[in-house]
């Protein structure tokens, strides 16, 4: 279980999060949302440990790692995919997957890992990661290095962002099949209304604070008929 305490962060004097308290259970699939600026990405990053708040506790299983680092919080099981996915001049694909798992990888489980976001195996193993992929390539490669590790707690930020529709099919079926098999705790982050409809709970965040909580079916009305919900197709 992970528990954020009293969380707050500001920069440049304007409030970015404002006291958030939130608890995410084991083995649920969880989605933030919310208008632009509202704090989402800056909460996702505050629970990987890329971001410092300014006062506040996280728990892990009743242990505080508020101040642990990103490589001690992944070594406890929490994943993190980036809204731009890192390019790595000179790693190719399969190198990414070993790192990620943390692991010698056969070439045949690296394959088994990228089928499952729809990409041919034999075409990306060997190539690099570089510009001549394309975003929702990247995009795919970097999902398929966080579920190869099959951390406890997988944060996805905006796995939407950027990518083609082709690519946007296979994501929301990934996540399908995470919800389906309750794979950890997955926390993603978006405006999606079809990765929405997919969570066990919505938290919507306003102006840096949460304004609603709840399961899907509740959720979804509030915000669509809410012009500041911001989902959309």
């Amino acid at each position: 279980m992970l528990e954020l305490k009293n969380i707050s962060l500001k920069k440049d004097n304007k409030i970015i999060l404002n006291n958030i308290n939130l608890t995410f259970d084991d083995n649920k699939f969880y989605c933030i949302t919310g208008p632009n600026g509202s704090g989402k990405s800056t909460l996702a990053k505050i629970i990987m440990g890329l971001i410092t708040p300014d006062s506040g506790s996280i728990l892990y299983n009743n242990r505080d790692i508020t101040n642990l680092s990103v490589t001690k919080r992944a070594k406890l099981g929490i994943g993190f995919a980036f809204q731009t996915p890192v390019t790595f001049k000179g790693l190719t694909v399969y190198d990414i997957l070993k790192i990620a798992t943390g692991k010698e990888v056969l070439k045949k489980e690296a394959c088994d890992i990228l089928s499952k976001v729809g990409l041919c195996a034999n075409e990306y193993i060997d190539r690099e990661l570089n510009n001549s992929l394309s975003g929702g390539e990247l995009k795919r490669i970097e999902i398929a290095s966080v579920i190869g590790k099959n951390p406890n707690i997988s944060i996805f930020d905006e796995p939407e962002s950027g990518i083609d529709l082709w690519s946007f099919k296979y994501l929301t079926e990934i996540f399908k099949e995470l919800g389906m098999k309750k794979r950890g705790t997955t926390i993603v982050i978006s405006h999606q209304e079809r990765i929405l409809s997919i969570a066990d709970a919505i938290i919507l965040l306003e102006g840096g604070q949460i304004k609603e909580i709840g399961t899907k079916d509740t959720m979804l009305k509030n915000i669509l008929s809410c012009p500041k919900g911001g989902t959309h197709e």
